[in-house]
């Protein structure tokens, strides 16, 4: 069971990343994307994904992922709820969100830095 502490590290840790608080919740930003959101009570994470690939995510495991709601469905984002996802798969979706928002070559560096993975 993955929990906002599995991820927050990540939200200054990787590259051109910052946490921010916008109305209590808490985001992580590249510049003044947003690729990361948190529920006020942080149990469910939206995160930027491939708006062509989502509706494979959700159909294909809807206890853990839903889509966003109606007025977000023109943005890239999917939700999780962070209780159904283990720690190193949470992380790995954040790693994967930050990827749509940097450029490739700060990407690269991040693959090159941790061969391993997010886990």
């Amino acid at each position: 069971m993955a929990t906002i502490e599995d991820v927050l590290a990540l939200g200054s840790e990787l590259e051109r990343s910052y946490p921010v608080h916008v109305y209590g919740r808490l985001k992580f930003r590249v510049k003044q994307i947003v690729y990361v959101a948190f529920s006020h009570d942080e149990t469910v994470m939206e995160f930027a994904f491939p708006r062509e690939e989502r509706e494979a995510l959700v159909g294909g495991q809807p206890e853990k992922f839903s889509l966003p709601a109606p007025s977000d469905m023109r943005f890239h984002w999917v939700r999780a709820q962070l209780s159904a996802l283990e720690p190193a798969e949470a992380r790995e979706l954040v790693v994967d969100a930050w990827r749509m928002v940097v450029p490739v070559k700060v990407s690269r560096a991040y693959d090159l830095a941790h061969p391993e993975g997010p886990g």
